[in-house]
Order: C-alpha cells, then structure tokens, then sequence
C-alpha cells in the first residue's frame, strides 16, 4: 500500500506492506486525515517526544531508525473484520476512532506506533471495541475533525469553567479554534481571543469568539480587565471581579512565562499548546498571584463520542478550519506550508488524489 513514512527524519512517499488486523482490530481504508501540530513536531523533535514519553510512562514509544507512518486524525471505511472481533459495524461503514488499539493487552498509539500505521497510509487497522460510526451523512472531512475538535473539548472541560468566569485563549491555530468553539458550546462568555495572525483572528471570529485581539496593537490581558470591570460605574463598592481562565494555545519557549506575567491574580492558566523544548518560568510570580495552572492532554472516549455527535448535529462549526486538501505526494510539502499561519488551518490528506 502506498503510505507516506517518516524516515531519518523525512517523510517519503513509500510503498509499504499492507497491516494485517490482530485480534480485536478490524482492518480499514482511510478515507481522510487531518495533518496535526503534533505530526509536525513528532518530525521536528521525535526524539525529545520518545524520551519525554518513556520518562512519564506515556504511549508514544516509537523506534525512530524505523519506519513511522504517522496520522491520527481520521476517518475510515472498513474493509475487513479481524480476528475476535464482533461484525460490530458492516464491510463499508465509514468509522471514526480515539487511536489508540491493543496489542497483548498493552495500549498502542495509530500513528505513532512502528506496528500501528496512521492515516498517512492507505489502510490502517483499529480496535473494534473504539470504533464510532460516522452518523447524519455527516462529511468524511468533518468526521476527520473530530480528534482534533475532542483536544479543544477536553480542555474546557479540565478548567472548570465557572459560569461568571471570562476565557481568554492565546493563540488561534487549530487548537485555539477548537477551545474556542468548546467555549462556545458550554455557553461561556464573553471568549476573548489573541492572535497576531489576521488570517487566525478571522478564523477565531468564525469560530465564536467574541473580542479578537491583535497583541502587537493591544495587550489581551488589559482587553480582559476591561471586560472584567464593564458594568462598574465610579463610586460603586469594589466588586469582586470575574475569574479570569486563560488558555495558552501557542506552545513556545517562553509563552507560559509570558502569561503568568499578564495574568491576573487568582487566574487559572490552562496549557494546551505542546511546547516541545525547555521552557522556564518564574515561580515566585505564580505565588504572588496564586496562579492555577493545569496542563492537559488528549480527551476521553466518552468527550471523543460526544464531539462526533456535536458536529454531525451542526453545533460545532468545523467547514471553516480546512484550508486545503493535498494527496500523499504533497504532505512533505503541506507540512512546510502549515509553518504560515496566513496559509492554512488544517489541510487534509486525501489517499485517493
């Protein structure tokens, strides 16, 4: 089958064998795969990623002088029940699924996996216990969305969002679209989101958020001050402000740092964005100000299945995000065009172009 596979830290288009499905998986044909931030800095820094992950007791344990065929944000067809599996769905449902399966009992990652290809690659093989089916003639490429879209649920769910809280995300790129679209469905607001891409503060409208900020004119921290503080009138007793609920989406060196300094007293900082080199912070400036500070990752089955549900019933807008679609000869060069935040949101890797 042809698969595009990272190799010596490239990616090559390759013809490689066919996966055959193990107990419990069936075997699928992978209609569409969004390409990740995650991919691109398994590419960057797959090394940093396996030792963080063997340090922390985490699932991506890939073998880097072997072939790796990554894509994790899928949609299927499936084309073979394996052996043990049930007939859960027929030959030809279209299927989306958390990628992870099971081999031996122990959790393996669909894309990052020497054994486990992604949906880089014309076939792939999942456990049939994960599979959802894509319902409401939902499109193939919005299904493909829902891992990415789960990442943003997840997160809003980890801050506890109170009802008078104000959220603030940084960073617009896919994951801040999709915490803003989270914050959306919960019903919290006013979303105020920062970005200093034009093209991502577009998108951040689309998406719901209610103040867009560009931080090179004005600082997102004062813009939230501002809508903290609306509805005092001079002379009015000091009020007990709004929580304040800030989402780092970027995840560069320094961006925790940085919103620590801005952020204002008792405000709690969520992590999304994957920064995947050291970083440094000032702890004595979270003391002063008794910063909370969560750091997420993923989603459950439970918020996977949900988000599916959520954007085949058209609560959550995800036609916006795709800004190109590309067959497997074109993703080495999609992964460099995703590096301009002015070019694209997510593309999507079609097999059959």
């Amino acid at each position: 089958m042809r698969a595009v596979v990272m190799r010596n830290s490239r990616l090559v288009v390759d013809d490689i064998k066919c996966p055959e499905p193990k107990p419990g998986e069936v075997l699928v044909k992978t209609l569409a795969c969004g390409i990740c931030g995650s991919d691109l800095h398994a590419l960057k820094f797959g090394q940093q990623m396996v030792d963080t992950s063997v340090e922390t007791g985490g699932a991506f344990v890939m073998d880097l002088a072997r072939d790796v065929v990554m894509g994790h944000e899928f949609c299927a067809e499936i084309q073979e029940h394996g052996p043990g599996t049930a007939g859960k769905f027929p030959l030809g449902t279209r299927v989306c699924s958390v990628p992870m399966t099971l081999r031996d009992g122990v959790p393996c990652t669909v894309g990052y996996s020497n054994e486990v290809p992604g949906g880089y690659a014309e076939n792939m093989v999942l456990f049939e216990e994960n599979l959802l089916a894509v319902p409401n003639g939902l499109s193939t490429e919005f299904a493909a969305l829902t891992e990415p879209m789960a990442v943003g649920y997840h997160a809003v769910a980890k801050s506890r969002l109170a009802a008078s809280d104000i959220p603030l995300v940084i960073g617009c790129g896919p994951v801040g679209l999709a915490v803003i679209a989270a914050l959306k469905l919960q019903g919290a607001g006013p979303v105020i989101a920062a970005d200093f891409s034009p093209a991502r503060r577009r998108l951040a409208e689309v998406m719901g958020a209610d103040v867009i900020i560009d931080p090179g004119s004005s600082s997102p921290y004062e813009s939230w001050l501002e809508m903290a503080t609306a509805n005092q009138q001079p002379g009015d007793p000091i009020p007990i402000p709004p929580g304040a609920v800030i989402f780092e989406c970027v995840g560069i060196p320094g961006m925790i740092k940085q919103v620590m300094a801005g952020a204002p007293p008792a405000a709690k900082i969520v992590v999304v964005g994957v920064c995947m080199e050291a970083d440094q912070l000032q702890p004595l400036v979270g003391i002063n100000k008794e910063l909370n500070i969560q750091f997420v990752l993923g989603y459950t089955a439970d918020e996977f299945a949900l988000t599916l549900h959520n954007i085949a019933e058209g609560v959550v807008e995800v036609g916006s995000l795709i800004t190109s679609r590309v067959g497997f000869r074109d993703v080495p060069g999609a992964f460099e065009a995703l590096a301009d935040p002015e070019l694209h949101a997510k593309i999507m890797v079609d097999p059959s172009l």
